[in-house]
């Protein structure tokens, strides 16, 4: 199997910022909003530089949103951005009625997704959101592991046409994929092939299941790791490929089990190969206030979470 390593660490805020300024100098359509949070969203550089393309709405995430779907009429490319919390649940309606309905091309970037936001608690810790996004007509919903992939979905947006649900972390977080990737929506990659138990990971939950891969390796196992940083839409020829050669299933995400990137993968294989299936998931809990490493260790989120129930599927299969 592939060895990943890093030599860094970089929280994937970063690099949407550091897409946003590459998208200022290169797009001059591109245009990005703020709810009173550009400390948090990392795009102070793509504003010193571009200041007409900024519009800073204060704490006021539906006017936002409003605002980005009319900025659309006029061939913008608007970004509004806040915590993942309130660019989500806070505004759903909003989202439902003025940009998801009518089509419009805005791309919410929202930070602070899961639980590793950390000492903020459970009230700004959502962990619904990927969920009531893939349920949302006409949507699409990214979820990136690491900074480059950050910046790389980041850019990529810009050239695609329709809403998009954009979800990244607080946290510093190892840097492991290409700086020169390519990204490509809906195109799931392959993090290392295996023969024994597919791993679909998104998010920050791609380093764990790599760790566990190594990990499973050592026991004689061969883990078929898949980043999932698109859940809408689904590549769901890579996870019909991989399943029947491997014939079960992890499915590990920063989010609740409900709704999320588990039951995405599911409702495919019930419609097309029956497999057994674990999932790395919050079982249907608010999160609290601790580190992130303990928060993630507490639910379950862990590397050694994703090799139990590795072991555990494995042993269902058989």
């Amino acid at each position: 199997m592939k060895k990943y390593t890093f030599t860094e660490k970089q929280d994937t805020r970063s690099g949407f910022g550091d897409g946003m300024t590459e998208l200022g100098r290169t797009n001059p359509k591109v245009v990005t909003l703020c709810a009173d949070l550009v400390g948090s969203l990392k795009t102070a550089t793509f504003i010193k530089e571009n200041p007409e393309r900024f519009f800073q709405t204060g704490i006021a995430e539906a006017n936002m949103m409003g605002i980005s779907a009319g900025l659309t009429i006029g061939g913008f490319i608007p970004y509004p951005t806040t915590f993942a919390n309130f660019g989500s649940g806070r505004v759903y309606d909003q989202i439902r009625q003025s940009i998801a309905y009518s089509d419009k091309n805005v791309k919410i970037a929202v930070s602070h997704a899961g639980l590793t936001l950390g000492e903020d608690g459970a009230t700004h810790q959502i962990l619904e959101d990927i969920a009531m996004m893939r349920a949302m007509p006409n949507m699409t919903v990214i979820n990136p592991c690491d900074y480059n992939q950050t910046k790389a979905a980041t850019i990529a947006l810009a050239s695609h046409v329709g809403p998009a649900y954009l979800r990244f972390g607080r946290p510093k977080v190892p840097v492991f994929t290409d700086p020169n990737q390519k990204f490509e929506i809906g195109k799931a990659w392959m993090v290392n092939e295996g023969t024994d138990v597919s791993i679909f990971a998104t998010g920050h939950l791609v380093w764990e299941a790599i760790q566990a891969g190594e990990t499973l390796a050592e026991k004689g196992i061969s883990a078929e790791i898949i980043n999932i940083h698109t859940i809408k839409p689904l590549d769901t020829e890579a996870i019909l490929k991989s399943v029947r050669k491997t014939k079960c299933v992890v499915t590990c995400e920063e989010h609740q089990a409900n709704g999320g990137l588990g039951d995405a993968v599911a409702q495919v294989l019930s419609q097309n190969f029956i497999a057994p299936q674990e999932y790395i998931a919050v079982n249907d809990s608010f999160g609290e206030s601790g580190k992130p490493e303990q928060l993630m260790a507490k639910y379950g989120l862990s590397a050694e979470n994703i090799i139990e129930k590795a072991l555990k599927v494995i042993g269902r299969k058989n």
